[in-house]
């Protein structure tokens, strides 16, 4: 697996090291110093020179790093990077140089804990934090109490969780967040549409509770199956944290686990079907002779009325050799941006069935040699509360505790768009 882990600044100096195994020096450092750090032509995260191999992610001007012989599962490697970073935010904020050379120490524990001999082992946050501590040190009289805990905690059937949480308040609190990809052509047809959303949960629930979760009654996971209605939720793929039993979900859609302490992703999972779009772009733009561009835009909201598009904004292209923009708008704000060849329009919020119009004219400086306008497409960012464009709906969440106690729970859905919601005109 892993034979060596390196973190490096910018400038290619050796932040932290360790060796795992024999069949590496420290001097390898200096080869992906030279290779990599050095070099600005390499964008790859993986460098093979010769039967070595370097797996490195950057992240704040740092090089996270591992370096190995054997032909290794590159996911798993990069997923040790991702985590080593996830675990470092949580203990000291932000992984950058100065936080590196301040906890150099922690570090060293962090990474001896986490890989054995260049395999890795226990990551979870919660277990770590439990016995790895920048706190003041636990008196002699408790340690080999807590000690016995964290051996339970950590070679248990729910290394995720210690069973002595407990809480004044037991609550729990579900987000479903879903980004939307669209791509639609000139003519107004979907080109492509899909879903990328995750299930964020917070559990601040006593003791060791067992959750059942819920969702659509008609859920679909492979399309291919018998049964599949014209209104069912089709997911493509689903990936579950490992608190998770596969076996009840397969048998009967539902979701049973007992939850880490804390924030954590349940699940992760895609659609391409069915896909609900919130917002409609009717974009009508007419080049006038070779000095004007007019632009006629609508944007209409496909949702209840009792619902509303948030943070809503349009960037338009404009030709290169526009000179300026006279916009008309009577909702938001329109302003012409010459650096970006773009009119960025901002609606603070949509109502749902509400329809906005933006009126404009470019002005065309005249040119020697006309050039074709490549005309990109509009990109809208929006966000839109309590909605769903998967149709996804948490049905039900049940807490069991052997206490049978009182849990408050929240749902919240969010859909939004980021740069990945495209109308061609």
């Amino acid at each position: 697996m892993i034979s060596a882990f390196f973190i490096f600044n910018q400038k290619g100096e050796v932040l932290i090291s360790r060796l795992y195994r024999t069949d590496f020096k420290r001097s390898i450092a200096d080869v992906f110093r030279i290779q990599v750090v050095s070099n600005s032509d390499v964008r790859s995260p993986i460098i093979t020179l010769g039967s070595t191999s370097f797996f490195h992610v950057r992240v704040n001007n740092l090089y996270i790093v591992c370096v190995t012989k054997t032909n290794a599962n590159a996911a798993l490697v990069f997923e040790f990077c991702y985590r080593f970073i996830s675990i470092a935010k949580s203990y000291f904020g932000k992984v950058d140089e100065e936080s590196v050379k301040n906890n150099f120490v922690l570090i060293y524990e962090l990474i001896d804990e986490i890989s054995d001999y260049g395999y890795p082992q226990n990551s979870e946050i919660d277990t770590l934090k439990s016995y790895i501590t920048t706190e003041s040190v636990i008196s002699s009289a408790i340690a080999a109490e807590e000690s016995s805990k964290i051996t339970t905690q950590a070679t248990g059937a729910t290394s995720w969780r210690r069973g002595d949480v407990k809480y004044k308040k037991n609550e729990a609190f579900v987000d479903v967040v879903e980004t939307v990809n669209l791509s639609m052509s000139a003519k107004g047809t979907v080109l492509r549409a899909d879903v990328d959303g995750h299930i964020q949960m917070r559990a601040y629930l006593s003791g060791t509770p067992e959750c059942k979760f819920g969702l659509n009654d008609k859920l679909v996971i492979d399309k291919n199956s018998q049964g599949g209605a014209s209104d069912a939720v089709e997911l493509d793929d689903c990936r579950f944290h490992q608190c998770v039993r596969l076996n009840e979900f397969d048998t009967s859609r539902t979701i049973s686990f007992i939850p880490p302490d804390g924030e954590f992703e349940l699940m992760r999972y895609r659609s391409t079907s069915n896909v609900k779009l919130p917002l409609r772009v009717i974009p009508t733009v007419n080049e006038i002779g070779t000095t004007q561009v007019s632009y006629n835009i609508a944007v209409k909201a496909n949702f209840g009325t009792k619902l509303s598009a948030t943070n809503v904004v349009l960037r338009i292209p404009t030709p290169l050799n526009t000179t300026g923009v006279d916009c008309k708008v009577a909702n938001g704000k329109a302003k012409y941006v010459p650096a970006e060849n773009v009119v960025v329009w901002k609606i603070p919020r949509i109502q749902g069935g509400q329809e906005c119009t933006f009126n404009a004219t470019a002005g065309l400086t005249s040119t020697t040699t006309r050039q074709v306008w490549a005309r990109p497409p509009i990109d809208v960012d929006f966000e839109v509360l309590m909605l769903t464009a998967s149709g996804l709906i948490v049905r039900f969440l049940k807490v069991f505790e052997k206490s049978n106690y009182h849990s408050i729970k929240w749902v919240r859905y969010l859909t939004k768009a980021s740069g990945s919601y495209q109308i061609r005109f």
